[in-house]
């Protein structure tokens, strides 16, 4: 299992998730296409299921703003060297 700093870890994933969200629900809108003709359920179906992939990719290759923390043995192995 990855050492990351979770809190941050977590609050990183989920505003890329809702960035990706956001960015799938807007590019799912024609264009030129008035307010009441848009389907909406479908616009927020395909933006969930990138949420939810955005979400599970961060989990599965980490995120690039959020670097490993070593574990505390390590840690201490290196104090101990210094």
């Amino acid at each position: 299992m990855r050492n990351w700093d979770w809190k941050q870890f977590i609050i990183a994933a989920l505003i890329r998730a809702v960035r990706t969200f956001a960015q799938t629900g807007v590019s799912m809108i024609a264009v030129g296409a008035a307010f009441d003709e848009v389907e909406w359920i479908h616009v927020l179906s395909v933006a969930g299921v990138a949420f939810v992939l955005s979400v599970l990719t961060s989990l599965a290759t980490g995120l690039p703003e959020v670097p490993e923390t070593k574990p505390p043995a390590e840690n201490a192995e290196e104090t101990a060297e210094e």
